[in-house]
């Protein structure tokens, strides 16, 4: 399943990993959601309730663009940075491109939608 992500005009687009988790965070789109920097290495906003972890595990090949899930706080992750794997973290997919519109200081709004 792909998703659109859009901050300020901008439009992002990822695509969603065949994971329980990802598709519970499926099911609660479309989303208006604040998000702030953490880190420097990511950007996360909470979610309106926690996410599945069923059929969670871990994972490799981490990379900048990936869209994740941390379990303890509820919130989504969207990484800009490099990062490690951790027992927290769940991958829900990849943005397809650009990320330049994460790139941005402060906090700012964006809204998630699902595409056809």
């Amino acid at each position: 399943m792909r998703i659109a992500i859009d901050i300020g005009g901008a439009r992002l687009t990822a695509t969603l990993a065949d994971n329980p988790s990802a598709r519970d965070f499926a099911a609660m789109l479309p989303l208006d959601l604040t998000f702030e920097d953490y880190a420097s290495i990511e950007k996360i906003a909470y979610l309106p309730r926690k996410l599945t972890t069923e059929g969670s595990g871990p994972f490799a090949n981490e990379a900048i663009g990936d869209l994740a899930y941390y379990a303890p706080w509820g919130n989504i992750i969207f990484y800009y940075g490099n990062y490690r794997y951790s027992n927290d973290v769940i991958r829900l997919g990849r943005f397809d491109g650009d990320i330049a519109p994460l790139l941005r200081d402060g906090r700012f709004a964006a809204r998630i939608t699902r595409l056809p």
